[in-house]
């Protein structure tokens, strides 16, 4: 007699299938794209698969508003919450550009609870940029 193979996914272990909200995810790395227009904030963990992501577009703010500071608190508050919910409690701060978002954004990780090991900079810089066009010729 042939002994039954069990299912994977069946009720009895409690295993229905993979959820992607199950991964617990205990350190991460927060990015926080800061341009004159937006705020864009992703989350990822150390190995750079994004988790969660959020734009002050996504949370509602329209036109001009989108490059206020508020939103940019917005935003950073929105795309933790669902990564506290997976448990992270750690994390690093890559902040780049040059907007509004940058410092509000930063304010909102700060209070949300994460424990932060380091906030870098890693704003472009050009180390003498392009040549620039010649001279016009009257």
């Amino acid at each position: 007699m042939a002994k039954p193979i069990p299912r994977i996914g069946s009720r009895r272990n409690g295993r229905i299938g993979s959820s992607k909200n199950a991964r617990r995810i205990p350190k991460g790395v927060i990015h926080v794209q800061a341009s004159f227009n937006n705020t864009i904030v992703t989350i990822t963990d150390v190995r750079g698969r994004v988790i969660s992501w959020s734009s002050a577009g996504t949370c509602g703010f329209r036109g001009t508003r989108r490059r206020t500071p508020f939103a940019a608190q917005t935003t950073a508050g929105n795309a933790i919450r669902t990564v506290v919910d997976q448990g992270m409690q750690r994390a690093e701060v890559m902040i780049k550009g040059p907007g509004l978002g940058r410092d509000a954004a930063l304010r909102a990780i700060r209070r949300s609870g994460i424990i932060l090991s380091f906030v870098r900079d890693i704003t472009p810089m050009p180390h003498n940029g392009c040549r620039p066009p010649k001279k016009r010729r009257v």
